[in-house]
């Protein structure tokens, strides 16, 4: 067994990945209500940063940093910033299990972006299964109702447009190897997330730009910068080193494992929401939303093991980067 050929330790790995992820959302939820997106994303990267320059030292020092596809690195750290914009704009209205579940048709993008991208097959079954995914969407999407219960069918869209954007920058990472380790990968994601707050906060940190309290997500990701009174200064400190850990033991476990092995470890994180949704914010899945969860997370373990069964990799396999 080689340095990258140890599944239990990815195991381990993506399981506190994932319950980093957890709490990571539901802190930002919480803050979701006083203030802007892009100032808790820019503290929780800075402290990030900080965690995975540490890390960086540990493993090598600055020069691991050194690559030949710093276009790509930039490319794949837009994507998952991207992702975490449309995610967290939904999470500020939508119940985390019922934002979680929808994020969770990443894994059916993966395989249909597998096609055309990658060149690969896809045989009946896994495309069955990706149909499955998608009723699952719809089972919460609701269409046969006038109005969405709960939120705007576009905030309803939000989390499966970061499912889709993530899924792109699976494919994407595949072609960067084993080559990097997982605190550049880390650092590389964590600068870019500076950049695009420093660039929200010169053109809407002033709250110009927010349409106001009536449209909640747009609100979320634009309104004013405020000075966070001392209480809050623990929970952006929390934010920020569950940021360096999503990034590094996410990216580690998938450069020690086939994703095959460890990916289906991802769902512990639906359970996770529905837990802090209930404890914390007091919300509780609707039926239609259980459904939904059901044929989401069904569909995407079927596609998992059904690689597994084959032996093929799945697409993004080794040096997955961090997710939210």
């Amino acid at each position: 067994m080689t340095s990258t050929d140890r599944p239990a330790l990815g195991i381990l790995l993506i399981c506190a990945g994932v319950a980093a992820i957890s709490v990571n959302d539901m802190l930002i939820k919480l803050l979701s209500g006083g203030y802007p997106l892009h100032q808790i994303v820019f503290v929780r990267s800075a402290v990030g940063l900080i965690f995975s320059l540490a890390l960086l030292q540990y493993e090598g020092g600055i020069k691991l940093l050194r690559t030949s596809t710093p276009f790509l690195h930039l490319l794949r750290g837009l994507l998952v910033v991207g992702a975490n914009m449309t995610f967290y704009a939904a999470v500020a209205v939508l119940p985390l299990a019922q934002a979680t579940a929808l994020f969770f048709v990443a894994p059916l993008f993966i395989t249909l972006l597998a096609i055309p991208m990658l060149g690969e097959k896809v045989g009946p079954l896994r495309l069955g299964a990706v149909i499955v995914g998608f009723a699952g969407v719809a089972v919460m999407q609701r269409p046969w109702a006038e109005t969405a219960v709960g939120a705007s069918r576009f905030v309803l869209l939000l989390p499966v447009a970061a499912a889709l954007l993530y899924a792109l920058m699976q494919v994407l990472t595949r072609r960067l190897g084993v080559s990097t380790r997982a605190s550049a990968l880390a650092i590389y994601i964590q600068g870019t997330f500076l950049l695009v707050s420093v660039g929200f906060y010169l053109i809407a940190g002033d709250g110009r730009l927010s349409p106001g309290p009536q449209n909640e997500s747009l609100h979320f990701l634009l309104r004013a910068w405020i000075v966070p009174p001392r209480a809050d200064w623990p929970v952006f400190a929390a934010i920020g080193l569950a940021a360096g850990g999503i990034g590094y033991c996410l990216s580690a476990a998938y450069r020690m494992a086939d994703a095959a092995t460890i990916a289906p470890f991802e769902y512990i994180g639906l359970p996770l929401a529905i837990f802090w949704g209930w404890a914390i914010f007091g919300e509780w899945p609707a039926p239609t939303v259980w459904l939904g969860c059901a044929l989401i997370v069904g569909a995407g373990l079927f596609v998992f093991l059904r690689e597994q069964q084959k032996g093929r990799p799945l697409p993004g396999r080794r040096a997955r980067p961090f997710r939210r």
